[in-house]
């Protein structure tokens, strides 16, 4: 004789008056478990553990970059202007950018804040060249002063890095960092 569903599904405990069958899980909800629980391990292990992904703060700063890049690429197909350099040197961002590429290319002769070493201190109010002007600034960069042993840069470097440089070397003026003595002729009160 065979027993009724009742008492072969019924749990032994009972709550407020309340039994319980035990009914197992839909396949379909176990199975989305286990693949989530496999998924998250494989997720940890290419990120955190073998380093192999792209972090979102990583790609979001990436295309920070590629975003500036593309905006500078745009102003370099304009004519060089005060003005338009001086909208790159008020962007913090892009003058934090152009810091590596000074730090690649003029640090070894401006020191690695602009504070001067064979090449003049470029955070004091004197300039050897021009008054500070931010045009003025890109001319030296950009056709150097081979005369005195700055190299000219047009030559290496895109218009763009030029605009960078010339950004980061205007966020410079009148920080007055300690380093090589002034000179050239001192600009300003």
């Amino acid at each position: 004789m065979t027993k009724a569903r009742d008492e072969i599904d019924v749990l032994d405990h009972e709550y407020d008056g309340i039994k319980e069958y035990d009914n197992p899980l839909p396949r379909w909800w176990v199975l989305t478990c286990w693949a989530s629980f496999w998924f998250s391990l494989a997720y940890f292990g290419y990120y955190h553990v073998f380093d192999k992904g792209e972090s979102v703060a990583a790609t979001y700063q990436r295309e920070q970059i590629a975003a500036r890049e593309q905006r500078l690429a745009q102003s370099a197909k304009q004519h060089v202007s005060e003005a338009g350099l001086s909208v790159l040197v008020a962007d913090s961002a892009l003058v934090a950018d152009a810091k590596l590429l000074y730090g690649q290319r003029c640090a070894v002769c401006h020191g690695p804040d602009g504070q001067g070493q064979i090449g003049p201190n470029l955070s004091d109010g004197s300039w050897i060249h021009g008054r500070g002007e931010l045009t003025q600034i890109y001319s030296v960069i950009s056709e150097g002063v081979p005369s005195k042993g700055m190299p000219t840069w047009q030559a290496q470097l895109s218009p763009v890095e030029l605009q960078k440089l010339t950004a980061f070397v205007g966020s410079l003026r009148g920080k007055n960092l300690q380093g090589k003595a002034p000179e050239g002729t001192p600009i300003g009160p």
